[in-house]
């Protein structure tokens, strides 16, 4: 552990259990907070996996306080792009991780623990943790975080067609053509235990309308190039946008799904840098 940054973990007393986060705190904290949700899926992930760890240190190198959020995980099924009626659906389901993103945001901001602003934030599932906690913290009356920052969230359990630009890019790439209609589509019936009818907007927050999303935070978003998720972000920024958010909404140049899991890449500094300028403007 560097001497200029000191790691711990908390469990917390949480709405389903005991829940553990992990604290990132700089010797120099320029005051702003974020909490933090990795990725994966709903299903996969760890408070030690790059998307985690290696973002929370590079947050803290800015100065920035971050707690990563230890969140329950879906059960990872054989095949969860199979439909309805999977024998294999027993597990944790929303909402308890949405329930566990919230509960960490609360307690982040009664901790003291930053002395100015707290922003919420997530990659890919994670992203849409963050983007669900900020809408309930919105409509439950707070503690309203001061950004959301998402990097390459999954917002629409059904989201639109690729573009024709974005087609061609994944067919030059064929790994990176990972999310299809029918893989996103189980990766959602997965984490709701069920079919996606009667899913509220705290889960799919990409099905917000305009008048849902008013009062939501002011959002920076960065989606992969090479992304089929880019669709989701790209429509949420659109009804952030017609709710008078405010939102900085961008693309990174060459990438594909996942790049803060890939610490090396010159992406992973951009965005990080990017989302980190916002984070040293909160109040």
């Amino acid at each position: 552990m560097s001497a200029d940054l000191h790691i711990a973990d908390r469990v917390l007393d949480g709405p389903h259990g005991a829940l553990r986060v992990r604290l990132y705190t700089p010797a120099s904290p320029t005051g702003a907070g974020l909490v933090w949700a990795h990725g994966g899926g709903f299903a996969g992930g760890d408070l030690d996996m790059p998307e985690a760890d290696a973002v929370a240190r590079a947050f803290a190198a800015h100065g920035i306080v971050v707690v990563s959020v230890d969140y329950r995980l879906a059960p990872m099924t054989p095949d969860w792009t199979s439909r309805l009626g999977s024998p294999e659906r027993g597990g944790i389901h929303y909402p308890v991780p949405h329930d566990e993103m919230v509960a960490a945001f609360r307690w982040a901001v009664s901790s003291g623990i930053a002395a100015r602003g707290w922003a919420i934030g997530g990659a890919s599932a994670g992203g849409n943790l963050a983007a669900g906690a900020a809408l309930r913290l919105t409509h439950d009356g707070g503690p309203v975080p001061g950004l959301a920052v998402l990097a390459y969230p999954t917002l629409q359990a059904v989201q639109d067609a690729p573009t024709r630009e974005l087609r061609a890019l994944l067919d030059a790439q064929p790994d990176a053509d990972v999310f299809t209609a029918a893989f996103v589509r189980g990766m959602y019936e997965n984490y709701l235990g069920g079919p996606l009818d009667g899913a509220d907007v705290y889960a799919i927050p990409g099905t917000a309308a305009p008048a849902q999303l008013a009062g939501f935070p002011p959002t920076i978003m960065v989606n992969d190039e090479t992304d089929e998720l880019r669709m989701s972000g790209e429509a949420f920024a659109r009804a952030l946008s017609a709710a008078g958010v405010d939102v900085d909404v961008s693309t990174e140049p060459g990438t594909t799904h996942g790049h803060l899991n890939r610490p090396d890449a010159p992406a992973f500094a951009a965005t990080v840098e990017r989302f980190a300028e916002r984070l040293r403007q909160l109040p």
